[in-house]
Protein backbone atom coordinates (compact mmCIF):
# COMPACT_ATOMS: atom_id res chain seq x y z
CA UNK A 1 0.00 0.00 0.00
CA UNK A 2 1.64 3.30 -0.48
CA UNK A 3 2.44 5.25 2.10
CA UNK A 4 0.98 8.86 2.83
CA UNK A 5 3.04 11.75 3.84
CA UNK A 6 3.18 15.18 4.42
CA UNK A 7 5.34 17.27 2.34
CA UNK A 8 6.37 21.14 1.02
CA UNK A 9 5.33 21.50 -2.47
CA UNK A 10 5.37 23.89 -5.41
CA UNK A 11 2.96 23.91 -8.11
CA UNK A 12 4.96 26.22 -10.60
CA UNK A 13 8.15 28.31 -10.03
CA UNK A 14 6.56 31.52 -8.87
CA UNK A 15 3.92 29.70 -6.27
CA UNK A 16 4.87 29.73 -2.67
CA UNK A 17 5.81 26.14 -0.44
CA UNK A 18 2.63 24.73 0.07
CA UNK A 19 2.13 21.92 2.54
CA UNK A 20 0.02 19.14 1.06
CA UNK A 21 0.08 15.54 1.11
CA UNK A 22 1.39 13.48 -1.40
CA UNK A 23 1.98 9.36 -1.79
CA UNK A 24 5.39 7.44 -1.62
CA UNK A 25 5.31 4.14 -3.92
CA UNK A 26 4.43 0.75 -1.87
CA UNK A 27 7.40 -0.64 -0.34
CA UNK A 28 9.45 -3.25 -2.12
CA UNK A 29 10.81 -6.12 -0.96
CA UNK A 30 14.47 -4.06 -1.36
CA UNK A 31 12.92 -0.70 0.10
CA UNK A 32 13.75 1.00 3.17
CA UNK A 33 10.99 3.39 4.72
CA UNK A 34 12.40 6.29 6.95
CA UNK A 35 10.92 8.74 9.19
CA UNK A 36 12.32 12.29 8.52
CA UNK A 37 14.09 14.37 10.82
CA UNK A 38 15.99 16.67 9.25
CA UNK A 39 16.09 17.82 5.40
CA UNK A 40 18.73 20.57 4.37
CA UNK A 41 18.73 23.33 1.56
CA UNK A 42 20.66 23.51 -1.19
CA UNK A 43 21.22 25.39 -4.02
CA UNK A 44 20.54 23.03 -6.62
CA UNK A 45 16.71 22.96 -5.41
CA UNK A 46 16.56 26.38 -5.83
CA UNK A 47 18.28 26.30 -9.79
CA UNK A 48 15.98 23.32 -10.07
CA UNK A 49 12.37 24.37 -8.42
CA UNK A 50 12.76 27.94 -10.35
CA UNK A 51 13.58 26.16 -13.78
CA UNK A 52 17.08 27.71 -13.69
CA UNK A 53 18.40 24.02 -14.92
CA UNK A 54 15.72 23.25 -17.55
CA UNK A 55 12.02 22.40 -17.29
CA UNK A 56 11.14 21.01 -14.01
CA UNK A 57 7.71 18.61 -13.45
CA UNK A 58 5.38 20.05 -10.94
CA UNK A 59 4.11 19.64 -8.58
CA UNK A 60 7.32 19.24 -7.58
CA UNK A 61 8.67 18.34 -3.70
CA UNK A 62 12.65 18.98 -3.63
CA UNK A 63 14.96 18.52 -1.33
CA UNK A 64 18.54 15.48 -1.73
CA UNK A 65 19.74 16.20 2.14
CA UNK A 66 18.21 13.80 4.35
CA UNK A 67 18.35 12.29 7.58
CA UNK A 68 16.42 10.66 9.45
CA UNK A 69 15.57 6.59 11.27
CA UNK A 70 14.22 3.60 9.47
CA UNK A 71 10.49 3.20 9.95
CA UNK A 72 10.24 -0.18 8.05
CA UNK A 73 11.65 -2.40 5.60
CA UNK A 74 10.99 -4.65 2.99
CA UNK A 75 11.39 -8.36 3.49
CA UNK A 76 14.78 -8.61 1.81
CA UNK A 77 16.83 -5.57 3.07
CA UNK A 78 19.79 -7.09 4.76
CA UNK A 79 21.70 -3.76 5.13
CA UNK A 80 19.35 -2.20 7.68
CA UNK A 81 16.73 -2.35 10.33
CA UNK A 82 14.07 -0.19 11.57
CA UNK A 83 16.07 2.02 14.32
CA UNK A 84 18.93 2.82 12.19
CA UNK A 85 20.29 6.34 11.84
CA UNK A 86 20.11 6.76 7.79
CA UNK A 87 20.56 9.69 5.27
CA UNK A 88 19.44 9.76 1.58
CA UNK A 89 21.83 11.99 -0.78
CA UNK A 90 21.41 12.99 -4.54
CA UNK A 91 20.29 9.56 -6.11
CA UNK A 92 17.85 7.06 -5.45
CA UNK A 93 18.70 4.52 -8.17
CA UNK A 94 20.86 3.59 -11.07
CA UNK A 95 21.16 0.58 -13.37
CA UNK A 96 24.10 -1.26 -10.87
CA UNK A 97 25.77 -2.90 -14.42
CA UNK A 98 27.10 -0.39 -16.26
CA UNK A 99 30.96 0.48 -15.61
CA UNK A 100 30.73 3.11 -13.48
CA UNK A 101 28.22 1.48 -11.23
CA UNK A 102 30.56 -1.63 -10.57
CA UNK A 103 33.28 1.02 -10.10
CA UNK A 104 30.91 2.35 -7.36
CA UNK A 105 30.14 5.85 -8.98
CA UNK A 106 26.85 5.59 -9.37
CA UNK A 107 26.60 9.43 -9.95
CA UNK A 108 28.24 8.73 -12.96
CA UNK A 109 26.14 6.21 -14.31
CA UNK A 110 26.24 4.98 -18.16
CA UNK A 111 22.64 3.87 -18.45
CA UNK A 112 21.22 7.26 -16.49
CA UNK A 113 20.86 7.18 -13.16
CA UNK A 114 17.78 8.20 -10.89
CA UNK A 115 17.89 11.75 -9.22
CA UNK A 116 16.28 11.79 -5.66
CA UNK A 117 13.79 14.31 -6.90
CA UNK A 118 12.59 15.97 -10.44
CA UNK A 119 13.59 12.52 -12.33
CA UNK A 120 12.15 9.60 -13.68
CA UNK A 121 12.21 6.59 -12.03
CA UNK A 122 12.53 3.33 -13.13
CA UNK A 123 8.51 2.76 -12.41
CA UNK A 124 7.95 6.14 -14.94
CA UNK A 125 6.78 8.25 -12.52
CA UNK A 126 8.76 11.34 -10.96
CA UNK A 127 10.61 11.80 -7.96
CA UNK A 128 9.99 13.48 -4.91
CA UNK A 129 12.86 14.81 -3.06
CA UNK A 130 12.90 15.33 1.04
CA UNK A 131 11.28 18.09 1.99
CA UNK A 132 8.54 15.64 3.81
CA UNK A 133 7.92 13.42 6.66
CA UNK A 134 8.68 10.02 5.13
CA UNK A 135 10.67 9.19 2.26
CA UNK A 136 10.91 5.24 0.59
CA UNK A 137 14.07 4.70 -0.64
CA UNK A 138 16.24 1.40 -2.39
CA UNK A 139 18.17 -0.04 0.39
CA UNK A 140 21.59 0.17 -1.68
CA UNK A 141 21.01 4.13 -1.78
CA UNK A 142 21.12 4.70 1.64
CA UNK A 143 23.55 5.55 4.17
CA UNK A 144 24.41 4.91 7.18
CA UNK A 145 24.51 8.30 9.60
CA UNK A 146 27.10 7.37 12.36
CA UNK A 147 26.32 8.11 15.97
CA UNK A 148 28.66 11.02 16.62
CA UNK A 149 26.50 13.05 13.79
CA UNK A 150 23.32 15.16 14.57
CA UNK A 151 20.76 14.62 12.03
CA UNK A 152 20.41 18.66 11.66
CA UNK A 153 24.44 19.07 10.81
CA UNK A 154 24.50 15.53 8.95
CA UNK A 155 21.58 16.74 6.64
CA UNK A 156 24.07 19.02 4.53
CA UNK A 157 26.68 16.36 3.77
CA UNK A 158 24.68 14.06 1.76
CA UNK A 159 25.41 17.02 -0.72
CA UNK A 160 27.96 19.33 0.40
CA UNK A 161 29.91 17.38 2.08
CA UNK A 162 30.32 14.52 -0.54
CA UNK A 163 30.71 17.55 -3.10
CA UNK A 164 33.84 18.87 -1.19
CA UNK A 165 35.06 15.56 0.26
CA UNK A 166 35.19 13.52 -3.40
CA UNK A 167 37.71 15.81 -4.69
CA UNK A 168 40.27 16.12 -2.09
CA UNK A 169 39.77 12.58 -2.03
CA UNK A 170 40.09 11.57 -5.74
CA UNK A 171 43.22 13.61 -6.14
CA UNK A 172 44.51 12.50 -2.83
CA UNK A 173 45.21 15.58 -0.80
CA UNK A 174 47.25 15.08 1.99
CA UNK A 175 49.36 16.68 5.32
CA UNK A 176 51.09 19.45 4.25
CA UNK A 177 49.56 19.81 0.71
CA UNK A 178 48.76 24.24 0.08
CA UNK A 179 45.29 23.96 -0.18
CA UNK A 180 43.24 27.12 -1.42
CA UNK A 181 39.23 27.13 -0.89
CA UNK A 182 38.06 29.57 -3.15
CA UNK A 183 34.53 30.98 -1.62
CA UNK A 184 33.35 30.19 1.84
CA UNK A 185 29.42 29.61 1.42
CA UNK A 186 27.68 26.30 1.63
CA UNK A 187 30.45 24.23 -0.24
CA UNK A 188 33.19 25.95 0.70
CA UNK A 189 33.02 26.00 4.47
CA UNK A 190 32.86 22.37 3.89
CA UNK A 191 36.02 22.14 2.12
CA UNK A 192 37.86 23.68 4.66
CA UNK A 193 36.74 21.58 7.37
CA UNK A 194 37.96 18.19 5.26
CA UNK A 195 41.09 19.67 3.88
CA UNK A 196 41.81 20.90 7.12
CA UNK A 197 41.21 17.55 8.55
CA UNK A 198 43.42 15.96 6.03
CA UNK A 199 46.50 17.75 7.51
CA UNK A 200 46.52 20.44 4.55
CA UNK A 201 47.78 24.07 5.08
CA UNK A 202 44.17 25.43 3.73
CA UNK A 203 43.91 29.27 2.32
CA UNK A 204 40.19 30.67 1.92
CA UNK A 205 40.00 33.09 -1.12
CA UNK A 206 37.37 35.26 -1.15
CA UNK A 207 36.72 38.60 -2.49
CA UNK A 208 36.63 40.64 1.04
CA UNK A 209 37.90 39.88 4.27
CA UNK A 210 34.80 39.96 5.63
CA UNK A 211 34.67 36.24 6.62
CA UNK A 212 38.26 35.60 7.89
CA UNK A 213 37.42 34.94 11.82
CA UNK A 214 35.16 32.72 10.48
CA UNK A 215 37.22 30.76 7.92
CA UNK A 216 39.44 30.18 10.83
CA UNK A 217 37.50 29.13 13.53
CA UNK A 218 36.38 26.66 10.64
CA UNK A 219 40.27 25.30 10.05
CA UNK A 220 41.53 27.67 7.51
CA UNK A 221 45.24 28.75 8.40
CA UNK A 222 44.49 31.99 6.34
CA UNK A 223 42.32 33.91 4.42
CA UNK A 224 43.37 36.18 0.90
CA UNK A 225 40.89 38.43 -0.19
CA UNK A 226 41.33 38.82 -4.08
CA UNK A 227 39.69 42.43 -4.33
CA UNK A 228 41.82 44.09 -1.89
CA UNK A 229 45.23 43.06 -3.24
CA UNK A 230 46.66 45.25 -6.14
CA UNK A 231 48.05 42.35 -8.42
CA UNK A 232 46.48 39.53 -6.49
CA UNK A 233 47.58 36.85 -9.01
CA UNK A 234 50.57 38.28 -9.47
CA UNK A 235 52.23 38.12 -5.90
CA UNK A 236 50.77 34.38 -5.45
CA UNK A 237 51.60 32.87 -8.56
CA UNK A 238 52.60 29.41 -8.06
CA UNK A 239 52.02 28.97 -4.34
CA UNK A 240 49.16 26.23 -4.11
CA UNK A 241 48.86 21.99 -4.48
CA UNK A 242 45.88 22.26 -5.20
CA UNK A 243 42.79 24.66 -5.49
CA UNK A 244 39.21 23.81 -5.10
CA UNK A 245 36.63 26.40 -6.76
CA UNK A 246 33.50 26.27 -4.99
CA UNK A 247 32.07 29.52 -6.29
CA UNK A 248 28.59 29.53 -9.01
CA UNK A 249 29.89 33.76 -9.98
CA UNK A 250 31.76 34.28 -13.14
CA UNK A 251 35.78 34.71 -12.35
CA UNK A 252 38.89 35.13 -13.91
CA UNK A 253 39.58 31.18 -14.64
CA UNK A 254 43.29 31.97 -16.18
CA UNK A 255 43.96 34.30 -12.73
CA UNK A 256 43.80 31.09 -10.77
CA UNK A 257 45.06 28.61 -12.27
CA UNK A 258 48.03 31.02 -12.42
CA UNK A 259 47.93 30.02 -8.55
CA UNK A 260 48.83 26.40 -8.85
CA UNK A 261 52.41 25.42 -8.55
CA UNK A 262 53.66 23.11 -11.57
CA UNK A 263 51.54 20.09 -11.48
CA UNK A 264 48.93 21.50 -9.41
CA UNK A 265 45.43 20.71 -9.60
CA UNK A 266 42.34 22.94 -10.06
CA UNK A 267 38.94 20.96 -9.55
CA UNK A 268 35.71 22.56 -10.00
CA UNK A 269 32.53 22.12 -8.28
CA UNK A 270 30.66 25.26 -8.99
CA UNK A 271 28.88 26.40 -11.64
CA UNK A 272 29.04 29.91 -13.10
CA UNK A 273 25.98 30.10 -15.27
CA UNK A 274 27.89 32.07 -18.62
CA UNK A 275 30.78 29.94 -20.54
CA UNK A 276 34.57 30.84 -19.80
CA UNK A 277 37.62 30.92 -21.99
CA UNK A 278 40.78 29.80 -21.47
CA UNK A 279 44.54 29.39 -23.02
CA UNK A 280 45.34 26.38 -22.99
CA UNK A 281 48.69 27.37 -22.47
CA UNK A 282 47.29 28.00 -18.98
CA UNK A 283 47.83 24.50 -18.54
CA UNK A 284 49.89 22.85 -20.87
CA UNK A 285 52.51 25.46 -19.56
CA UNK A 286 53.13 23.66 -16.03
CA UNK A 287 51.51 20.29 -17.06
CA UNK A 288 48.49 21.51 -14.87
CA UNK A 289 45.56 19.94 -14.52
CA UNK A 290 41.62 21.17 -14.56
CA UNK A 291 39.07 18.76 -13.67
CA UNK A 292 35.44 19.01 -11.94
CA UNK A 293 33.91 17.16 -9.83
CA UNK A 294 30.35 15.82 -9.25
CA UNK A 295 29.32 14.67 -5.64
CA UNK A 296 30.65 11.29 -5.27
CA UNK A 297 29.22 7.55 -5.37
CA UNK A 298 27.65 5.66 -2.46
CA UNK A 299 30.87 3.84 -1.01
CA UNK A 300 32.67 7.26 -1.11
CA UNK A 301 29.25 8.79 0.61
CA UNK A 302 29.71 6.79 3.58
CA UNK A 303 33.30 6.71 3.73
CA UNK A 304 32.72 10.89 3.54
CA UNK A 305 30.14 10.30 6.39
CA UNK A 306 32.03 8.07 8.35
CA UNK A 307 35.58 10.56 8.25
CA UNK A 308 33.35 13.75 9.49
CA UNK A 309 32.05 11.67 12.18
CA UNK A 310 36.25 10.86 13.09
CA UNK A 311 37.31 14.11 13.01
CA UNK A 312 34.16 15.97 15.00
CA UNK A 313 33.14 17.19 11.18
CA UNK A 314 29.58 19.02 10.02
CA UNK A 315 27.71 21.40 8.41
CA UNK A 316 27.25 24.87 10.14
CA UNK A 317 23.27 25.37 10.05
CA UNK A 318 20.47 27.11 11.08
CA UNK A 319 17.49 25.60 11.32
CA UNK A 320 14.33 26.64 9.57
CA UNK A 321 10.58 25.68 9.92
CA UNK A 322 8.19 24.68 7.03
CA UNK A 323 6.89 28.06 6.47
CA UNK A 324 10.18 29.95 6.32
CA UNK A 325 11.48 27.91 3.23
CA UNK A 326 10.04 30.76 0.65
CA UNK A 327 12.02 32.96 2.99
CA UNK A 328 15.55 30.79 3.24
CA UNK A 329 15.48 30.44 -0.69
CA UNK A 330 15.63 34.06 -1.05
CA UNK A 331 18.02 34.17 1.63
CA UNK A 332 20.51 31.54 0.46
CA UNK A 333 20.27 33.35 -3.18
CA UNK A 334 21.67 36.60 -1.38
CA UNK A 335 23.91 34.83 0.27
CA UNK A 336 22.43 35.47 3.47
CA UNK A 337 23.04 32.25 5.22
CA UNK A 338 26.19 30.63 7.53
CA UNK A 339 26.16 28.05 6.12
CA UNK A 340 22.96 26.05 5.22
CA UNK A 341 20.01 25.67 6.21
CA UNK A 342 18.28 22.93 7.18
CA UNK A 343 14.32 22.45 7.06
CA UNK A 344 13.33 21.23 11.13
CA UNK A 345 10.48 18.24 9.87
CA UNK A 346 8.63 18.24 13.50
CA UNK A 347 7.13 21.52 12.48
CA UNK A 348 4.90 19.75 9.33
CA UNK A 349 2.79 19.30 12.75
CA UNK A 350 2.42 22.73 14.15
Amino acid sequence: MPIKTKALQKTSPDAPFKVVEIERRDPREDDVVIDIKAAGICHSDIHTIRNEWGEAHFPLTVGHEIAGVVSAVGENVTQFKVGDRVGVGCLVNSCGECEQCQAGMEQNCLNGNVGTYNSKDVDGTITQGGYAQKVVVNENFVLRIPDGLDFDVAAPLLCAGITTYSPLARWNVKEGDKVAIVGLGGLGHMGVQIAAAKGADVTVLSRTSRKAEEAKKLGAHRTLATSEEEDFFKNHRGEFDFILSTISAQYDLEGYLGLLKPRGIMSVVGLPPEAMSLKLSRIVGGGKVLTGNNIGGIGETQEMLDFCAEHGLGAVIEKVNVDEVDAAYDRVVEGDVKFRFVIDTESFNN
